[in-house]
């Protein structure tokens, strides 16, 4: 039996193991292991396994995950992320589609601190989507407001989407930080462009909120001041070259512990559970990745990978045509498989393509974080979808799948705007790091 059949079945195996709803940390774990033993021997397997593991246990770069991801959980118990949404509200949540609008601020906002589309979807939705019912908002708009504007965590900095993106192809997590700044901050231009343009055309899915008086409006952004504060020492010290992006993290978790603290709205059962959260989730994340280690040495002995690359480099198409081949199918994938799968799966057979044809593997890394943004939102997976049903149960599925329906078109855009304009991604990290 070949090495490329081996791979194939592997790839199979695993394919089906998703399907059958094993942790994708388990299922490349079995794949990779078996693969390698089988290729190779199981010494060499187990090997792998002992130094892959320590190797990734031990990187420094990596403890921005867990750092970033505290620094969110306490923003939530303390209610500091709450604060972001009431200021927003505050200033626009006069206007027609206002209070969506705002939505998509906060979780712009609550994603420069906790780099989790996830947690920006569930924090959000808890504390606008009652908002927004009590004002009459069309399900459609509110749920989709939600669930689009929660994908912003994995693209505006820090994003653990970035993270593992720079670890599977060894780049610079500080110069992705600062190339997903521009791209995020266009995403939730065109969001709210879109709910705009939706609540003119249509007044009855947006209507217009309560309004507020200057000094209404001053307290809330007073009251917001501390965390605007936080997001604008950790994130502007990276892009300052004030702190590398361990340093940022440390500096953010201490500043909100210190902050929910000092405010009295930080308790030791609350200081508990987002320890516990956060150690929870950075598991899964490291889990993902040494299994992702052990598969692509397996990807790697069965040649599948240059396979495909020599067969995408020999279609007529050209490099832009292969460029958008591989983004369609980052889009389809992302309607069946979670983001980070999809990550440790494709960069073993598509990263060496794309820098074989030239192009920036960090403004490819944002075009991936994007795909995997619409992939978020796109059914039948679409993971903040089954989020925000969560927070909002009596909203039919169907419901908020049709209101993401029209982001996740803006989303295309923000995509077809920065493969034109590939400086939207490259003109912070190449003017400020070089």
């Amino acid at each position: 039996m070949s090495s490329a059949l081996i791979g194939g079945l592997g790839l199979a195996g695993l394919i089906v193991l998703l399907v059958l709803r094993v942790p994708v940390a388990f299922a490349m774990f079995a794949v990779g292991f078996v693969g390698v033993s089988v290729l190779g021997s199981v010494d060499s397997a187990l090997s792998l396994l002992a130094s892959e593991t320590f190797t990734l246990s031990s990187s420094a770069e990596l403890v921005v995950i867990p750092l970033f991801i505290l620094m969110g959980n306490i923003a939530t118990v303390t209610g500091l992320s709450r604060k972001l949404y009431d200021a927003a509200y505050a200033i626009v949540g006069q206007v027609r589609g206002g209070l969506a609008s705002a939505t998509v601020v906060g979780c712009g906002g609550f994603a420069a601190l906790c780099g989790s589309s996830v947690a920006s979807a569930l924090t959000m939705g808890k504390v606008s989507l009652a908002e927004m019912e009590r004002f009459r908002y069309d399900p459609r708009l509110s749920t989709g407001s939600v669930a689009a504007g929660g994908t912003l965590g994995i693209l505006i900095p820090p994003s653990t989407g970035f993270v593992v993106y720079a670890i599977l192809t060894q780049q610079s997590i500080g110069r992705l930080f600062l190339a997903g700044v521009l791209p995020g901050i266009l995403l939730a231009l065109l969001f709210i462009l879109l709910i705009t343009v939706i609540s003119t055309l249509r007044p009855d899915l947006g209507p217009v909120g309560p309004r507020t008086s200057l000094r209404e409006k001053a307290r809330a952004l007073v009251a917001a001041l501390p965390i605007i504060l936080i997001i604008l020492m950790t994130i502007g010290g990276i892009y300052g070259g004030i702190f590398s992006p361990v340093e940022a993290a440390a500096v953010g978790a201490a500043l909100v512990i210190l902050t929910g603290l000092i405010t009295r709205r930080l308790s030791l059962a609350d200081f508990w559970t987002a320890v516990r959260d956060s150690v929870m989730t950075t598991a899964t994340v490291m889990l993902i990745l040494i299994s992702a280690h052990l598969l692509n040495p397996f990807l790697a002995l069965s040649h599948i990978p240059q396979m495909v690359g020599g067969f995408l480099t020999g279609l007529d198409i050209g490099p832009y045509g292969i460029l958008a081949l591989i983004l369609a199918c980052y889009i389809v994938l992302g309607c069946f498989l979670e983001g980070f799968a999809m990550l440790v799966l494709t960069m073993p057979i598509f990263f060496p393509v794309i820098t074989g044809l030239g192009f920036d593997p960090i403004w490819f890394g944002v075009l991936v974080v994007l795909s995997l943004e619409m992939g978020l939102i796109s059914p039948p997976v679409g993971v903040n979808c089954f989020i925000v049903k969560s927070v909002a149960p009596s909203v039919p599925l169907r419901t908020v799948f049709i209101g993401i329906l029209p982001f996740w078109a803006m989303m295309l855009v923000a995509l077809v705007l920065l493969v034109m304009f590939p400086e939207i991604a490259l003109i912070l990290p190449d003017s400020m790091i070089g």
